[in-house]
């Protein structure tokens, strides 16, 4: 019996160890250095579905470890030199800045980066798809903006800038920089944020639907609401125009406010009109002018709310959603799919809400926390 157990246990061992095996042979690693190594260089890094790890060590260049191979000059055994492939990524360095490029991989499997770089590099990522990115260990900036996918960032002690759509931000500050502000935003997800207790800091903490926390006493976290109005539900309406685009809110109040002023200077207009018929019975000349002075103002309206709607259109007005595609013709040649094209990550912008603010033994370092959907926890290290 103990025998025949032994063998269970063995067998799912053994295949665990085989797929070890096999996955670090399948797992590439790049080295880079920077071209000034004396100064401290930047590693931008683009993403598509893809989890990144960034560490820094004590090291003079940059190591990446990941599951994609990077593309380069490489000549296979049949002759064929290797420009891309499917499942790769690309990696070059230029005036100490490093690129690594892995946001164009199709693939259906998600990439995994590791990388280590020098303590001092600032990190800027861009992860336009799915992945969690976690920084540890860095005194470089450090930049994020992604779409999808948790944000973890450990013993960091430089400036911070954080933007996401989806996704908790858990960030853990070594030491904080009275130069370099902070920033943590998100649409939907919880921000937890932990400070050196004797931080000095002045805090700006937002969220629309959730609570803010601290386990700061009173006597150093000195703290006041502020009421704010929310905007967010009234900017999402629009309507259609008959050219194919959709007017914003904005746009539709620009172009009541451009009516309020054409209307309260056409009835200006036509009260000097009639002020200017009944002085024509004591003085035609001056009735005159009075009528001539009246026209003018009311074409300077008119020119006035073409003017402003024009802009107004032309600066805010949106494309329209375009149109499904039309069924092929009998008997046609199927169009294949295009590949797709990674979303356009633009700033997360909040407000409304409950807004906190506040400072943190007497103030110092700007920090702005803002979510829409979770809560803002600020904690003690």
């Amino acid at each position: 019996m103990l025998s025949l157990l032994r063998k269970f246990l063995f067998v799912p061992a053994l295949a665990s160890l085989l797929v070890a095996g096999v996955r670090a042979a399948e797992d590439s690693v790049n080295t880079i250095k920077f071209s000034d190594p004396s100064k401290p260089g930047t590693v931008k890094i683009s993403l598509g579905h893809s989890s990144l790890k960034v560490q820094g060590v004590d090291t003079n260049e940059v190591s990446i470890k990941s599951n994609v191979r990077a593309s380069g000059p490489t000549v296979r055994k049949d002759g064929l030199r290797v420009i891309s492939t499917t499942s790769s990524f690309a990696l070059g360095e230029k005036d100490n800045v490093i690129t690594i490029d892995g946001a164009s991989n199709p693939g259906k499997n998600s990439a995994e980066f590791q990388l280590k770089v020098p303590k001092n590099t600032s990190i800027v990522v861009t992860n336009a798809w799915n992945g969690e990115v976690m920084c540890s260990d860095l005194s470089g900036d450090v930049e994020i903006k992604g779409m999808n996918g948790e944000i973890k960032l450990y013993e960091l002690s430089g400036g911070v800038l954080v933007e996401a759509m989806n996704g908790e931000i858990t960030a853990n500050l070594r030491e904080l920089n009275a130069t370099k502000p902070l920033s943590f935003t998100t649409h939907n997800g919880q921000v937890v944020l932990r400070l050196p207790e004797s931080a000095k800091a002045s805090l700006r903490l937002r969220t629309q639907n959730g609570a803010v926390l601290t386990d700061f006493p009173e006597t150093m976290l000195l703290t006041k609401a502020e009421p704010s109005t929310s905007t967010w539900t009234s900017r999402s309406r629009s309507f259609s125009m008959k050219d194919g685009k959709v007017l914003t809110a904005d746009v539709q109040e620009a172009i009541r406010e451009a009516a309020a002023l054409s209307a309260t200077a056409v009835q200006e207009a036509l009260e000097a009109v009639k002020s200017g018929i009944e002085e024509a019975r004591i003085n035609s000349e001056e009735a005159r002018r009075e009528i001539e002075r009246a026209r003018r103002d009311m074409e300077r309206a008119r020119r006035e709310i073409s003017e402003r709607t024009r802009v107004a259109r032309t600066d805010q007005a949106v494309e329209a959603p375009p149109a499904p595609p039309a069924p092929p013709a009998p008997g046609a040649k199927p169009v294949p799919p295009t590949a797709p094209v990674p979303p356009k990550i633009t700033k997360p912008t909040i407000t409304g809400g409950k807004l906190v603010t506040g400072t943190l033994n007497g103030g110092g370092v700007e920090i702005n926390v803002a979510t829409m959907n979770g809560d803002v926890v600020l904690r003690k290290r």
